[in-house]
C-alpha cells in the first residue's frame, strides 16, 4: 500500500514539512512490511490556482500540470493530509490541490492531521467536509497535534506518546479501508 504524505503548506517557516518528516520516518519505523510512503510537498508541485476550462470532476484535464497532478495522485493507494489551522478553516494550497482533480481522489482511503490555536480540529472538520464530497473514504482517522506553537522549536517535529500512538491507529485504519 502506498500512503501520500500530503504536505498542506507551503509557507515559509512552514512546521507542515517537519510533520511530514517525522510521519515519514515514523511509518518506516513501524517497520510494516505492507506499507510505503511518499511525501507529496505542495510547495514543490506549486499548483497554480485552478482556472481551467472543464470542472475536475469531468476527468477533462487541460492544463499541463493537472494533468501532472492527477497522474501523480492516480498512484497513491491511501493518504494521510496534513494541515495548519489558518482563520479556523485548512490551507488554501491544500483546498487547491483537492480542487484541482477529480476521478484520482475517489475511492481512496484518507486521514488527517491538523494543528494549529484549536490543534487544527476545525481545519480537519472541513478537509473531511471536501474529501468526503470528492470521493476519499473518511477512514475516521485524524490526529490533533497539541501545542504545536511550544513545540516547534527546533529543526524536527519530535512527536509525543500520544502523537505516536495515534500514528498507528491512523496507519491502521487506513489499511483497513484500503482496497487491494
Amino acid at each position: 500500500m502506498l500512503i501520500y504524505i500530503i504536505v498542506g503548506s507551503v509557507r515559509e517557516g512552514r512546521t507542515a514539512i517537519k510533520i511530514a518528516n517525522w510521519l515519514d520516518q515514523a511509518i518506516t519505523d513501524f517497520k510494516l512490511t505492507d506499507v510505503q510512503t511518499e511525501i507529496v510537498d505542495l510547495k514543490e508541485w506549486d499548483l497554480p490556482i485552478f482556472a481551467g476550462a472543464h470542472p475536475p470532476a469531468s476527468g477533462i484535464y487541460d492544463q499541463p500540470k493537472q494533468q501532472q497532478w492527477a497522474d501523480k495522485i492516480a498512484t497513491a493507494d491511501a493518504f494521510l493530509l496534513i494541515s495548519p489551522e489558518y482563520n479556523h478553516g485548512y490551507s488554501p494550497a491544500l483546498k487547491n490541490a483537492l480542487d484541482y482533480i477529480g476521478k484520482e481522489w475517489q475511492g481512496k482511503p484518507a486521514a488527517y492531521i491538523g494543528y494549529g490555536s484549536t490543534n487544527g480540529s476545525r481545519s480537519i472538520d472541513q478537509i473531511r467536509q471536501v474529501g468526503t464530497q470528492i470521493g476519499l473514504i473518511d477512514s475516521n482517522a485524524t490526529l490533533e497535534i497539541r501545542d504545536i506553537f511550544k513545540r516547534n522549536q527546533g529543526e524536527m517535529f519530535e512527536a509525543n506518546e500520544f502523537e505516536i500512538k495515534g500514528l498507528k491507529v491512523l496507519i491502521e485504519k487506513l489499511q483497513k479501508y484500503h482496497v487491494a
